[in-house]
């Protein structure tokens, strides 16, 4: 067993990122993830790698595609409206085939909104990261430990699939405080023949590009990009299932709302209502097969999210028809409680019988 640590969130996650090899930040404050910027300007320059705050979002975001450009690992976190600022460059990223790092600590939206807790990026992260034919990594954890976990592999799988990777979290994972241990991480692969790191005249000179003239070249270029994201679905999706064998009801919600979820199923159960979990950890790619899988014992859905209803759409989809799929959410930052998902899942064992 490692040594392990008492520590918020957000300087968790820039703690893990380090030890994931990242040396180079770039970012804005934002409430609630400015705790990540902090602790990067505090041990960046110690470690000899790059802390720079932007003069805004956009900058920041244009900085990270430089720097990941010359295949080092680079990083950038915001909290909801900068993330929406950060698009354009998200889907330069993308466009260019380079792997970064982008934490979105979710705050009450839209427009500035408030500062609590909320999920309702889940559309701009999985749907529409950038304007195009794109899409990026996004993982969701629910603890300050899966945080830690899935840094690391978020950077790994980005550079195993060169292309961005995104952190989806929310103020409440933020700004908690739990024990967490580091895992050792992989070192970044050496070798990124596509970076621009000099030719020393010894090779062609690599490009970094995202702009195509030629309507036939960018769609063969895009349907190129397809079948690796094809790959991305058919290997990389990641979930956890809660007492899902013999359920007959079962709940699916992600990050911090699963874990109330789940405090939820645990007081059902003990009233004799069988219901279980289904908890997406990588939101893109999303587990649709294994949803429609459990579609075929359970009698009913009920997705849980702190939004007007968002990832309840893919749950549909995957769905597809055969089982009702029901949603309850809280919004601008308010958080469900145990008592009133545990009163929904009553609901629905009734209505279904």
């Amino acid at each position: 067993m490692g040594k392990k640590y008492l520590m918020k969130g957000n300087e968790a996650l820039a703690e893990a990122a380090i030890r994931a090899g990242c040396r180079h930040f770039f970012g804005y404050p934002i409430t609630p993830q400015t705790e990540v910027a902090a602790y990067m300007a505090k041990q960046m320059p110690k470690l000899g790698g790059t802390y720079l705050q932007a003069e805004s979002e956009v900058a920041a975001i244009n900085m990270v595609l430089g720097a990941a450009s010359a295949g080092v690992r680079a990083m950038t976190s915001s909290s909801s409206p900068g993330i929406s600022l950060k698009q354009e460059g998200i889907s330069y990223l993308a466009a260019s085939d380079l792997p970064a790092l982008i934490v979105n600590v979710m705050r009450g939206s839209p427009g500035l909104g408030g500062i609590q807790p909320s999920q309702a990026d889940y559309w701009q992260a999985t749907k529409a990261p950038g304007h195009g034919d794109a899409q990026i990594l996004v993982f969701a954890p629910s603890s300050v430990q899966e945080i830690v976990n899935l840094v690391g592999h978020a950077f790994h799988l980005a550079e195993v699939y060169r292309m961005p990777a995104m952190l989806l979290a929310d103020g409440l994972l933020g700004q908690m405080m739990e024990p967490v241990e580091f895992p050792e991480e992989t070192p970044a692969p050496s070798e990124k023949p596509w970076a621009l790191t000099g030719t020393g005249g010894k090779r062609p000179p690599n490009i970094v590009n995202s702009l195509y003239l030629t309507p036939s070249q960018l769609e063969e270029i895009v349907r190129q990009r397809f079948l690796r994201y094809q790959q991305v679905q058919e290997k990389e999706v990641m979930l956890e299932q809660y007492h899902t064998d013999d359920a007959r009801y079962l709940m699916v919600a992600y990050g911090a709302t699963a874990r109330i979820v789940k405090s939820a199923v645990d007081k059902a159960r003990a009233e004799g209502i069988l219901v279980g979990l289904i908890r997406p950890i990588t939101l893109w790619p999303f587990p649709t097969a294994e949803i429609a899988a459990a579609a075929e014992q359970a009698k009913a859905f009920l997705c849980v999210e702190m939004s007007m209803g968002q990832m309840v759409e893919d749950v549909r989809l995957a769905v597809n028809g055969r089982r009702p799929v029901e949603f309850y959410g809280r919004t601008g930052g308010m958080v469900p409680t145990p008592a009133e998902i545990l009163n929904e899942i009553r609901r629905m064992a009734r209505k279904e019988g």
